[in-house]
Protein backbone atom coordinates (compact mmCIF):
# COMPACT_ATOMS: atom_id res chain seq x y z
CA UNK A 1 0.00 0.00 0.00
CA UNK A 2 2.73 2.02 0.98
CA UNK A 3 4.87 2.01 -3.19
CA UNK A 4 1.61 3.42 -4.77
CA UNK A 5 0.95 6.42 -3.11
CA UNK A 6 4.05 7.36 -3.73
CA UNK A 7 4.43 6.57 -6.77
CA UNK A 8 1.46 8.40 -7.72
CA UNK A 9 3.08 11.31 -5.82
CA UNK A 10 6.06 11.04 -8.32
CA UNK A 11 3.56 10.80 -11.23
CA UNK A 12 1.60 13.77 -9.82
CA UNK A 13 4.41 15.78 -9.01
CA UNK A 14 5.56 15.49 -12.85
CA UNK A 15 2.39 16.16 -14.29
CA UNK A 16 2.52 19.65 -12.33
CA UNK A 17 6.68 19.77 -13.60
CA UNK A 18 5.20 18.95 -17.58
CA UNK A 19 2.15 21.60 -17.08
CA UNK A 20 4.35 24.46 -15.25
CA UNK A 21 6.90 24.50 -17.37
CA UNK A 22 4.76 24.69 -20.58
CA UNK A 23 2.83 27.47 -18.99
CA UNK A 24 6.19 29.15 -18.25
CA UNK A 25 6.81 28.52 -22.78
CA UNK A 26 3.34 29.55 -23.95
CA UNK A 27 2.59 32.32 -21.08
CA UNK A 28 3.37 35.80 -22.41
CA UNK A 29 3.03 37.69 -19.48
CA UNK A 30 6.82 37.51 -17.86
CA UNK A 31 5.35 38.30 -14.14
CA UNK A 32 2.78 34.72 -14.97
CA UNK A 33 5.73 32.97 -16.46
CA UNK A 34 7.93 33.26 -12.80
CA UNK A 35 5.03 32.60 -10.88
CA UNK A 36 4.25 28.68 -13.28
CA UNK A 37 9.00 28.48 -13.39
CA UNK A 38 8.82 28.39 -9.42
CA UNK A 39 6.28 25.80 -9.36
CA UNK A 40 8.25 23.86 -11.85
CA UNK A 41 11.14 24.08 -9.81
CA UNK A 42 9.28 23.23 -6.68
CA UNK A 43 7.51 20.26 -8.45
CA UNK A 44 11.43 19.10 -9.93
CA UNK A 45 12.02 19.17 -5.82
CA UNK A 46 9.17 16.68 -5.18
CA UNK A 47 10.10 14.69 -7.76
CA UNK A 48 13.45 14.01 -5.87
CA UNK A 49 11.70 13.96 -2.45
CA UNK A 50 10.26 11.11 -3.98
CA UNK A 51 12.89 9.37 -5.25
CA UNK A 52 14.54 9.41 -2.26
CA UNK A 53 17.14 12.59 -3.03
CA UNK A 54 16.18 14.62 -0.39
CA UNK A 55 19.75 16.55 -0.88
CA UNK A 56 18.70 17.36 -4.49
CA UNK A 57 15.28 18.35 -3.61
CA UNK A 58 15.99 21.12 -0.89
CA UNK A 59 19.66 22.23 -3.24
CA UNK A 60 16.48 22.52 -6.05
CA UNK A 61 14.79 24.61 -3.53
CA UNK A 62 17.52 26.73 -2.31
CA UNK A 63 19.51 27.49 -5.71
CA UNK A 64 17.17 27.27 -8.65
CA UNK A 65 13.52 28.62 -7.06
CA UNK A 66 15.37 30.87 -4.06
CA UNK A 67 18.36 32.41 -5.82
CA UNK A 68 18.22 31.98 -9.43
CA UNK A 69 14.47 33.10 -9.35
CA UNK A 70 15.39 36.21 -7.60
CA UNK A 71 17.68 37.62 -10.29
CA UNK A 72 14.63 36.74 -12.53
CA UNK A 73 12.61 39.06 -10.15
CA UNK A 74 15.08 41.88 -10.72
CA UNK A 75 15.37 41.53 -14.00
CA UNK A 76 12.28 42.04 -14.71
CA UNK A 77 11.59 44.83 -12.49
CA UNK A 78 15.19 46.47 -14.02
CA UNK A 79 13.61 46.14 -17.06
CA UNK A 80 10.17 48.71 -15.84
CA UNK A 81 9.70 51.15 -18.79
CA UNK A 82 7.49 53.14 -17.09
CA UNK A 83 3.77 54.00 -15.35
CA UNK A 84 2.09 52.35 -18.12
CA UNK A 85 4.23 49.55 -17.76
CA UNK A 86 3.39 49.63 -13.83
CA UNK A 87 -0.37 49.84 -14.55
CA UNK A 88 -0.16 47.04 -17.01
CA UNK A 89 1.47 44.34 -14.53
CA UNK A 90 -1.61 45.52 -11.87
CA UNK A 91 -3.70 44.53 -14.26
CA UNK A 92 -1.36 41.14 -14.95
CA UNK A 93 -1.46 40.08 -11.29
CA UNK A 94 -5.25 40.92 -10.56
CA UNK A 95 -7.86 38.12 -11.76
CA UNK A 96 -6.85 34.33 -12.98
CA UNK A 97 -3.12 34.65 -13.14
CA UNK A 98 -2.74 33.47 -9.55
CA UNK A 99 -4.96 30.99 -10.13
CA UNK A 100 -2.85 28.43 -12.01
CA UNK A 101 -0.26 28.03 -10.06
CA UNK A 102 -2.35 28.49 -6.95
CA UNK A 103 -3.69 25.37 -8.00
CA UNK A 104 -0.80 23.49 -9.10
CA UNK A 105 0.91 24.31 -5.12
CA UNK A 106 -1.51 23.44 -3.16
CA UNK A 107 -1.39 20.18 -4.86
CA UNK A 108 2.35 19.59 -4.42
CA UNK A 109 1.78 20.54 -0.79
CA UNK A 110 -0.50 18.12 -0.22
CA UNK A 111 1.76 15.65 -1.62
CA UNK A 112 4.81 16.87 0.18
CA UNK A 113 2.65 16.69 3.61
CA UNK A 114 1.75 13.31 2.30
CA UNK A 115 5.03 12.19 1.87
CA UNK A 116 6.47 13.77 5.08
CA UNK A 117 4.12 12.98 7.47
CA UNK A 118 5.78 10.45 9.99
CA UNK A 119 2.27 8.93 11.09
CA UNK A 120 1.51 8.19 7.24
CA UNK A 121 4.72 5.89 7.04
CA UNK A 122 5.09 6.48 3.86
CA UNK A 123 8.92 5.89 2.31
CA UNK A 124 10.33 7.04 -0.76
CA UNK A 125 10.24 4.59 -3.86
CA UNK A 126 13.97 3.76 -3.74
CA UNK A 127 14.20 3.01 0.06
CA UNK A 128 17.77 4.56 0.12
CA UNK A 129 18.61 8.20 0.67
CA UNK A 130 21.15 9.61 -1.24
CA UNK A 131 23.41 11.90 0.95
CA UNK A 132 25.79 15.49 0.32
CA UNK A 133 28.39 12.43 0.11
CA UNK A 134 27.10 10.38 -2.57
CA UNK A 135 26.46 13.38 -4.61
CA UNK A 136 29.83 14.94 -4.54
CA UNK A 137 31.73 11.59 -5.09
CA UNK A 138 29.50 11.51 -8.34
CA UNK A 139 30.02 14.89 -9.61
CA UNK A 140 33.38 15.08 -8.81
CA UNK A 141 34.60 11.61 -9.65
CA UNK A 142 33.38 10.05 -13.28
CA UNK A 143 31.88 13.36 -14.44
CA UNK A 144 34.24 15.36 -13.31
CA UNK A 145 34.99 16.58 -16.83
CA UNK A 146 31.04 17.17 -17.53
CA UNK A 147 30.84 19.33 -14.17
CA UNK A 148 33.92 21.27 -15.30
CA UNK A 149 32.60 22.31 -18.59
CA UNK A 150 28.88 23.27 -17.73
CA UNK A 151 30.93 25.61 -15.02
CA UNK A 152 32.65 26.74 -17.86
CA UNK A 153 29.89 27.75 -19.99
CA UNK A 154 27.99 29.02 -16.77
CA UNK A 155 31.11 31.31 -16.28
CA UNK A 156 31.05 32.55 -20.20
CA UNK A 157 27.51 33.15 -20.26
CA UNK A 158 27.96 35.46 -17.10
CA UNK A 159 30.53 37.17 -19.17
CA UNK A 160 28.62 37.21 -22.34
CA UNK A 161 25.60 39.18 -20.46
CA UNK A 162 27.79 41.23 -18.51
CA UNK A 163 29.63 42.85 -21.61
CA UNK A 164 25.86 42.57 -23.44
CA UNK A 165 24.29 44.63 -20.46
CA UNK A 166 27.08 47.01 -20.09
CA UNK A 167 26.52 50.72 -21.09
CA UNK A 168 27.94 51.64 -24.31
CA UNK A 169 29.61 55.05 -22.33
CA UNK A 170 32.10 52.73 -20.09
Amino acid sequence: MIEPLVSAAFYVAGFVALFSTVMVVVNTHPVHALLYLVLSLLSIAMVFFTLGAPFAGVLEIIVYAGAILVLFVFVVMMLNLGKATVEQEKKWLKGSGWIGPVVLAGVLLAELVLILWPQAGLTPISGKVVGAKEVGVAMFGPYLLAVELASTLLLAGLVAAYHLGRSQDS
